[in-house]
């Protein structure tokens, strides 16, 4: 009789331990979790980009739909058009340039008040040339066991653009959107090389970007790049994938410099929403952010290996469009330079490793630092300023409640995120350059007064 008592008694004090855990897991995770979301049915914007990825993996793994979301996902015809719906709010959010939720709350273009709370992707780019000026630039570059050393810099170009010059004929180059990762990416290299790539004077009402330049610098779409270059219309370009392998593939061009090795492991793009809108709908937005944290771990788990089925997915003409060949050639840890010239490039495209999705302040600074370089931004600001903006724009804060939720729910561990308790959102001092420039996002006048081709201090186009 004792024994049943007891056996009782032990079974009653596991089921009322049993209950105790459970509400104890029950009040930590409702401690965390930002309840439910306000709007469920949501559309977003996008670019026919391979980093445009965390959006349609998270749409095609169901991870939306996990958080109570039903998203609808639409290729838009330019940057400009995707910005201006997110203005409008014909968009709840898109697939966007790093540079423009920036661009958008300075005033550069269209004045509007955007934010992202996670940023997409490291790296992704690259710059093409046709094959004529390839042919040019091939003397100019080192070789070893037959083939270029790279990182091939833009003094190899320097002398093509010279003889252009001397003939009065402009050296045209195309990049994806004033305030793009592309457009500064273009302007580093060229300048790192001894090449003035111009300069914007909002101030007199040129937005040209072409004062003073020794390359004339003008927006194309994406996915126009191959042909407005196989057309002569210009003679380079920098762009996302998959059009600087699609010149590969159609034997119209050779890219020669990604931008991996400009800077390596750069912030590409952003997840951007208006700031009405993020005020209005708080829950939706950790909601998302969350399904894009978990994409962003699937595309880069175990090394890559779910890229092919990416690719696959990607490839879709609801998505991508471009064959899958063209798409896995950078998107599984290769890239293509020359025809047949492959090489290993694991780190071309990162959505998750090395805290990829964290939005760092010191990525946005880098930014507004560039926009300052070439007149974007006319006069000079100080540190602060550039911390405000900053600050204004990128916001961790709703990034960490996303990140916590996860590690709450046990879909993620803690280790994968950057110790929040002790993150201030500045990358320690980038050394990685092409120009072995170094980067410190809490000095940003100082980085500016470091580069010989740029405005710097009190210098203003008048």
């Amino acid at each position: 009789m004792l024994y049943k008592l007891n056996k009782l008694s032990r079974r009653s004090f596991i089921k009322q331990l049993s209950l105790g855990i459970s509400v104890a897991c029950t009040l930590a995770l409702s401690s965390v979790y930002a309840g439910d979301p306000e709007k469920e049915e949501l559309k977003f914007g996008f670019i026919k980009l391979t980093d445009m990825a965390p959006l349609a993996i998270a749409y095609e793994k169901g991870y939306f739909e996990d958080e109570g979301l039903y998203v609808t996902l639409e290729a838009q015809a330019n940057w400009k058009v995707l910005l201006d719906r997110v203005i409008d709010g014909e968009l709840d959010g898109a697939h966007m340039l790093a540079g423009q939720p920036l661009g958008a709350t300075i005033g550069y273009g269209t004045k509007a008040n955007i934010i992202t709370a996670f940023s997409m992707d490291l790296n992704g780019n690259a710059i093409t040339v046709s094959n004529d000026i390839w042919k040019q630039m091939k003397p100019n570059i080192p070789h070893k066991g037959g083939k270029p050393v790279h990182p091939i810099k833009a003094s190899a170009l320097k002398p093509v653009v010279e003889k252009y010059q001397d003939k009065g004929k402009p050296f045209n180059m195309g990049m994806v959107f004033p305030v793009s990762t592309h457009n500064y990416e273009l302007r580093y290299w060229l300048a790192a090389g001894g090449i003035n790539p111009g300069f914007y004077a909002p101030l007199k009402g040129d937005v040209s970007g072409q004062i003073n330049a020794d390359v004339m610098l003008s927006v194309t779409p994406p996915p126009q790049m191959p042909s407005t270059m196989e057309a002569g219309t210009i003679y380079g370009y920098c762009v996302g994938e998959p059009w600087n392998q699609q010149a590969v593939f159609k034997g119209i061009g050779v890219p020669v410099v990604t931008d991996y090795e400009i800077w390596k492991n750069n912030p590409e793009k952003v997840f951007g929403v208006s700031e009405k809108w993020a005020d209005k709908y708080p829950n939706t937005h950790i909601a998302v952010v969350k399904s894009l944290i978990r994409a962003a771990i699937w595309l880069d788990e175990e090394n890559n290996k779910n890229r092919p089925e990416a690719v696959k997915i990607l490839s879709q003409s609801n998505y991508v469009g471009a064959d899958y060949d063209v798409i896995a050639n950078s998107m599984t840890g290769t890239f293509e330079y020359e025809k047949g010239d492959k090489r290993d490039v694991p780190d071309f495209n990162v959505f998750f490793r090395y805290n990829a999705t964290y939005p760092y302040y010191s990525d946005a600074i880098w930014y507004l630092t560039q926009m300052r370089r070439w007149g974007q931004i006319a006069k000079q600001k100080p540190d602060s300023w550039y911390m405000d903006i900053a600050k204004k724009v990128y916001r961790p804060d709703i990034y960490e409640k996303a990140a916590r939720e996860l590690i709450a729910e046990g879909k993620v561990k803690p280790a994968q995120f950057p110790d929040f308790s002790k993150e201030d959102g500045f990358k320690p001092p980038q050394t990685h350059f092409i120009d072995d420039v170094v980067y410190n996002g809490k000095k940003p006048n100082d980085y500016l007064n470091k580069f010989k081709i740029g405005l710097k201090g009190k210098e203003v186009i008048k």
